[in-house]
Formats: structure tokens, C-alpha cells, sequence
């Protein structure tokens, strides 16, 4: 056992494979239970990269270098899922220990064997067929509807992989690209929500409140925690059907199960077997964050209490925007956080340390409060103003109007 204990700490080294954002929050969340995450990264560049002190340079899709990660780790777990299953088998045949699992983690990489798995076990989720042909699309689309969502099976993320076709022409172009496809009923929706759970390697499981998430391009905005204006029997309903997908699945660690609000109910969209753009609120917003929990998990120490620290909280992604453009001559970043702390001084800032551009996910920020509109504005403006350097005229100082 000492072999997976840090030699100075005595302490756990949960092994991280991804070196982004999700990796950079849990290093954060593991300096205050005194563990070392260790971290595969891309390059030195990368979010985590930037501020762990145990970083590996490798390809997550090399088996030396997850071997290399692995090396004396009491735990891999991953910030993202494309690592080659085949692979994580072989370190769990060497003695390594995987949270979560290859067996479990599949259903987070492939759309089409989750698809399966959710129709053997009877779970609600939208119809849906693997197409190879037009004419298996064509097919879907008569008894369906038009148009049809086509998904990549595996390596989509932030609407990546996700396409909207009104007809034939359009699918077979896709299926001459992609090959094999997944075909989903586009489904008319109230909106879009997230339900958390995070499960031990003995099966503790611990939720928390069910968010509504607002997409915009395909990329998440905004998290309004709870989701406002949903029934009791429907967040338990969604809360419970979190339970049982982590427990028929075996995961161990965080999972996000993304779903579709209908008129009728909910409809299981996607997995994502870490910590998940949709619990980043628990940071401020609960007595235990997602990725203090996902280590917990991955480590089977015991779960912690997953109650709000307001009644109300909203997480708001900064996107890349005008101050991400090349030619931007306003406020330099530094500038706009500062006058950001001056604007919104109960608002927290977490900042990702990532090269900017337009469009990509540079940061977030959130809001607590006790009225949703109250929190969303003070939120929202704040998260504007780093991505446009624009001050809102709500929260402007009298020298600015």
C-alpha cells in the first residue's frame, strides 16, 4: 500500500488524466484535503498544467504515457473521456486502479452503446437508431419526424459531433463523412437539465439539486441552481434516475446525467462520467463541491453534504468575446478583473488560465442570492463584462452612465 501513498504526505495521489479546467479545479480542491493530483497534460501550457506541481507531458491517447501517469498513483481518474478503452483495460489488468472504470466509462465515450444500455434497462430517453445508409435515416425520418439530429458516436463535446438535418441529401453527405451515425428524435423540449450524483466504489451515493442549464451554439451559459420552477416529484424523479444509471453502470466518482425536459417528464440525453460544466455552482453554491466529491468518490472516502449555501445560485460561463479578438484594444485582462471586483464584489471569478479566443470557454463566475432574476442579472453582467470589457448600465458606477 505504501507504494500508492505520496512518500511526504502520506496521503492519497489521485492521477488525473487531461490537463483543462476540470483538472485545475480539482488540483484546487485537492490542496485542502492535502492530497497530490497528479496530471497528464497535452503540453505545459495547458489549465492544470499551469499550476500543479506533478505534471506529465503525454498523449492521453498513448498507453506508456498513461503508464507513466499511473506509476504509484493510488487512483486514475480522467477531466475528459477520450481515452482509448482498450487501453484503460490494460492498466486495470497491470494492477492500476480506474475510476471510473473502463466498463463504465464506455457509456460516456460512445452514445450508441449507452443508447443500448438505456433501452435494456427501460429508461426514458429520445427515439433513436444506428444508421449506416440514407436510406436507414430516411427511414427513421418517416416514422420520426424531420429533422433528425445525427450524432458521432464518440469524441463529441459543447455541440461538437451534433448535427440538425431537414433531409436525405444532408444525412448522406454526414454519413459519407462520419461513417456509422446515431439518429435521434428531435425532441420538443421545455428546456435542458442536469442531475448530479456522485457514487463510491461500495455504492454511497450522494446528489445534488437538479440544475437547469441555458445552451447557446452548443455550449453551456448558464446553470441556474435549483432549476426554477421544477416540481418536487420531478426533481426527485431525476434525481433518482441519476441513481440508478451510476448504479447500473457501476460508476465510481461524479456523473452528470444530461436531460430533456418534456411536457411529460425527462429524457436521458448524454453522460459525463467527471466533474461537469453543470455542477460548477457547487464550488460557492454547496457545502461540497463536485470535485472535492470526485475525489472523495474515487477514493471511497466518505461522501460529503451536497445542501445549497443559498437559495438561489448561477454560474455563469465567460466565452470568449470581443476582448478575445486579436485586434481588442480595450481593458487588458487584468484591468477588466479588476474593475470586475469593483462592480460585482460578492460575484467569485474562476479563471482558467487558457489562451483566449472567441467562443471558447475562458472562465466562470458565480452569483448567490435569494430571487433568481436578482442573482442571473448580477451573474450575467458580470461574466458580459469580462468577455466584452461592456459594463451593464444596471451595475455601471455614476462616472460611467
Amino acid at each position: 500500500m505504501a507504494a500508492d501513498l505520496h512518500p511526504r504526505t502520506g496521503l492519497p495521489v489521485v492521477a488525473m488524466v487531461g490537463g483543462g479546467q476540470l483538472a485545475r479545479m480539482t488540483h484546487q480542491a485537492a490542496i485542502a484535503l492535502g492530497q497530490s493530483l497528479r496530471v497528464l497534460s497535452g503540453g505545459p501550457d495547458e489549465s492544470a498544467a499551469l499550476v500543479a506541481a506533478d505534471v506529465r507531458i503525454g498523449d492521453h491517447q498513448d498507453l506508456a504515457a498513461l503508464r507513466d501517469l499511473a506509476e504509484g498513483a493510488t487512483v486514475v481518474t480522467f477531466d475528459h473521456e477520450h481515452v482509448p478503452t482498450e487501453h484503460l483495460r490494460e492498466l486495470v489488468e497491470a494492477g492500476t486502479r480506474v475510476a471510473p472504470g473502463p466498463e463504465a466509462l464506455v457509456h460516456a465515450q460512445d452514445k450508441l452503446v449507452l443508447r443500448r444500455v438505456l433501452a435494456e434497462a427501460g429508461e426514458p430517453q429520445p427515439a433513436w437508431a444506428e444508421v449506416g445508409t440514407a436510406a436507414d435515416v430516411e427511414a427513421f425520418g418517416g416514422a420520426h419526424g424531420w429533422p433528425v439530429v445525427l450524432k458521432t458516436p464518440r469524441g463529441g463535446y459543447d455541440g461538437k459531433g451534433v448535427f440538425v438535418v431537414p433531409d436525405v441529401a444532408a444525412a448522406a453527405a454526414l454519413l459519407e463523412q462520419h461513417g456509422t451515425l446515431l439518429a435521434e428524435q428531435r425532441v420538443a423540449m421545455v428546456r435542458e437539465l442536469s442531475a448530479q450524483v456522485a457514487r463510491s466504489p461500495f455504492g454511497q451515493v450522494a446528489v445534488w439539486p437538479v440544475v437547469e442549464t441555458v445552451q447557446r451554439d452548443g455550449v453551456c451559459a448558464e446553470v441556474y441552481a435549483p432549476a426554477p420552477d421544477l416540481s418536487d416529484e420531478l426533481a426527485t424523479a431525476a434525481q433518482e434516475l441519476a441513481v440508478r444509471i451510476a448504479d447500473r453502470l457501476g460508476v465510481v466518482g461524479m456523473l452528470a446525467v444530461e436531460l430533456f425536459q418534456t411536457a411529460d417528464g425527462v429524457l436521458v440525453n448524454e453522460l459525463a462520467m467527471r466533474p461537469h460544466n453543470s455542477g460548477h455552482w457547487t464550488i460557492e453554491g454547496a457545502v461540497t463541491s463536485q470535485f472535492e466529491q470526485h475525489l472523495r468518490a474515487v477514493l471511497d472516502y466518505p461522501l460529503g453534504s451536497t445542501a445549497m449555501r443559498a437559495p438561489v445560485v448561477v454560474m455563469a460561463n465567460v466565452l470568449g468575446g470581443a476582448a478575445a479578438d486579436p485586434d481588442w484594444t480595450g481593458p487588458r485582462l487584468d484591468e477588466r478583473i479588476h474593475h470586475f471586483m469593483a462592480h460585482w464584489p460578492d460575484v467569485k471569478l474562476h479563471w482558467y488560465g487558457k489562451g483566449q479566443r472567441p467562443g471558447r470557454k475562458l472562465g466562470h463566475v458565480t452569483a448567490l442570492g435569494e430571487d433568481l432574476a436578482e442573482v442571473r442579472a448580477r451573474a450575467v453582467a458580470a461574466a458580459r463584462y469580462l468577455a466584452d470589457g461592456v459594463v451593464d448600465p444596471a451595475f455601471a458606477f455614476p462616472d460611467e452612465h
